[in-house]
Protein backbone atom coordinates (compact mmCIF):
# COMPACT_ATOMS: atom_id res chain seq x y z
CA UNK A 1 0.00 0.00 0.00
CA UNK A 2 1.27 3.42 -0.83
CA UNK A 3 1.47 5.42 2.34
CA UNK A 4 0.27 8.38 1.24
CA UNK A 5 -2.97 6.76 0.73
CA UNK A 6 -2.66 4.92 4.03
CA UNK A 7 -5.27 6.62 7.05
CA UNK A 8 -3.82 8.00 9.63
CA UNK A 9 -4.49 5.04 11.89
CA UNK A 10 -2.62 2.92 9.11
CA UNK A 11 0.06 4.63 8.99
CA UNK A 12 0.51 4.69 12.79
CA UNK A 13 0.31 0.92 12.69
CA UNK A 14 2.63 0.42 10.36
CA UNK A 15 5.20 2.76 11.94
CA UNK A 16 4.91 0.66 15.09
CA UNK A 17 5.13 -2.84 13.29
CA UNK A 18 8.83 -1.25 11.73
CA UNK A 19 9.97 0.23 15.31
CA UNK A 20 9.23 -3.54 16.58
CA UNK A 21 10.56 -5.55 13.55
CA UNK A 22 13.85 -3.38 14.29
CA UNK A 23 13.73 -4.01 18.10
CA UNK A 24 14.24 -7.62 16.78
CA UNK A 25 16.56 -7.08 14.13
CA UNK A 26 19.31 -4.94 16.37
CA UNK A 27 20.06 -8.11 18.42
CA UNK A 28 20.33 -9.55 15.50
CA UNK A 29 22.92 -6.97 14.11
CA UNK A 30 24.79 -7.30 17.13
CA UNK A 31 25.51 -11.02 17.50
CA UNK A 32 26.65 -10.63 13.44
CA UNK A 33 28.60 -8.39 14.00
CA UNK A 34 30.49 -10.13 17.29
CA UNK A 35 30.53 -12.83 14.89
CA UNK A 36 32.69 -11.24 12.57
CA UNK A 37 34.94 -9.95 14.98
CA UNK A 38 35.42 -13.41 16.03
CA UNK A 39 35.96 -14.44 12.36
CA UNK A 40 38.31 -11.79 11.91
CA UNK A 41 40.55 -12.47 14.93
CA UNK A 42 40.90 -16.25 14.06
CA UNK A 43 41.47 -15.08 10.68
CA UNK A 44 38.82 -17.39 9.36
CA UNK A 45 38.07 -15.81 5.49
CA UNK A 46 34.93 -18.46 4.97
CA UNK A 47 33.12 -17.26 8.42
CA UNK A 48 33.99 -13.48 7.71
CA UNK A 49 32.52 -13.84 4.68
CA UNK A 50 29.31 -15.23 5.34
CA UNK A 51 29.06 -12.79 8.57
CA UNK A 52 29.68 -9.56 6.00
CA UNK A 53 26.76 -11.04 3.73
CA UNK A 54 24.52 -12.08 6.86
CA UNK A 55 24.76 -8.66 7.96
CA UNK A 56 24.58 -6.26 4.38
CA UNK A 57 21.05 -8.70 4.06
CA UNK A 58 19.99 -7.47 7.57
CA UNK A 59 21.27 -3.94 7.09
CA UNK A 60 19.28 -3.61 4.49
CA UNK A 61 16.58 -4.17 5.95
CA UNK A 62 16.77 -2.32 8.59
CA UNK A 63 17.25 1.01 5.98
CA UNK A 64 14.22 0.02 3.96
CA UNK A 65 12.17 0.35 7.47
CA UNK A 66 13.91 3.46 8.19
CA UNK A 67 13.45 5.24 5.54
CA UNK A 68 9.90 4.13 5.25
CA UNK A 69 9.24 5.24 8.91
CA UNK A 70 10.40 8.62 8.34
CA UNK A 71 8.00 8.37 5.14
CA UNK A 72 5.21 7.29 7.69
CA UNK A 73 6.17 9.83 10.54
CA UNK A 74 5.71 12.43 7.68
CA UNK A 75 2.69 11.12 6.54
CA UNK A 76 1.30 11.61 10.14
CA UNK A 77 3.22 14.83 11.39
CA UNK A 78 4.27 16.93 8.30
CA UNK A 79 7.21 16.94 6.05
CA UNK A 80 9.14 18.22 8.97
CA UNK A 81 7.82 15.61 11.40
CA UNK A 82 10.12 13.59 13.76
CA UNK A 83 9.04 10.44 16.17
CA UNK A 84 8.53 12.32 19.09
CA UNK A 85 6.05 14.28 17.70
CA UNK A 86 4.12 11.15 15.92
CA UNK A 87 4.30 9.85 19.35
CA UNK A 88 2.73 12.47 20.89
CA UNK A 89 -0.69 11.64 18.55
CA UNK A 90 -0.57 8.26 20.89
CA UNK A 91 -2.31 7.86 24.23
CA UNK A 92 -0.66 6.83 27.20
CA UNK A 93 0.46 4.14 28.23
CA UNK A 94 1.18 3.30 24.31
CA UNK A 95 2.79 6.76 23.76
CA UNK A 96 5.26 5.87 26.89
CA UNK A 97 5.64 2.04 25.53
CA UNK A 98 6.88 3.72 22.37
CA UNK A 99 9.13 6.41 23.85
CA UNK A 100 10.87 3.70 25.85
CA UNK A 101 10.71 1.53 22.59
CA UNK A 102 12.46 4.03 20.68
CA UNK A 103 14.87 4.55 23.80
CA UNK A 104 16.06 0.84 23.56
CA UNK A 105 16.17 1.36 19.67
CA UNK A 106 18.81 4.24 19.52
CA UNK A 107 20.90 2.82 22.19
CA UNK A 108 21.15 -0.27 20.26
CA UNK A 109 21.79 1.30 17.06
CA UNK A 110 25.19 3.40 19.00
CA UNK A 111 26.36 -0.27 20.22
CA UNK A 112 26.23 -1.81 16.67
CA UNK A 113 27.88 1.51 15.52
CA UNK A 114 30.78 0.89 18.46
CA UNK A 115 30.81 -2.89 17.25
CA UNK A 116 31.04 -2.02 13.26
CA UNK A 117 34.01 0.86 14.16
CA UNK A 118 35.44 -1.89 15.88
CA UNK A 119 35.65 -4.34 13.51
CA UNK A 120 36.51 -1.86 10.51
CA UNK A 121 39.38 -0.97 12.93
CA UNK A 122 40.53 -4.48 13.29
CA UNK A 123 39.98 -5.55 9.73
CA UNK A 124 41.85 -2.07 8.36
CA UNK A 125 45.02 -2.89 11.31
CA UNK A 126 44.86 -6.59 9.51
CA UNK A 127 45.22 -5.16 6.30
CA UNK A 128 48.25 -2.82 6.95
CA UNK A 129 49.94 -5.65 8.84
CA UNK A 130 49.34 -7.95 5.72
CA UNK A 131 50.71 -5.16 3.28
CA UNK A 132 53.45 -5.29 5.14
CA UNK A 133 54.45 -8.30 5.20
CA UNK A 134 54.18 -8.51 1.32
CA UNK A 135 55.20 -5.75 0.40
CA UNK A 136 57.86 -4.52 3.04
CA UNK A 137 58.05 -1.56 4.67
CA UNK A 138 58.86 2.01 2.90
CA UNK A 139 61.90 3.23 3.17
CA UNK A 140 62.27 0.53 6.19
CA UNK A 141 66.59 1.65 5.94
CA UNK A 142 66.05 5.32 5.30
CA UNK A 143 69.51 7.06 4.96
CA UNK A 144 70.22 9.23 8.24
Amino acid sequence: MNIRSMSRQDAMRALLAGIAADLVAYPQLQQLLRQQFEAALGHRAAELGAAAEAISTLVDAMQQRRAERVALAQRLVGETGNMAQAFALLKSPTREKMEADWASLETAVTECKRLSKRNGDLLAEQYTILQRVLHGEEQLYAPT
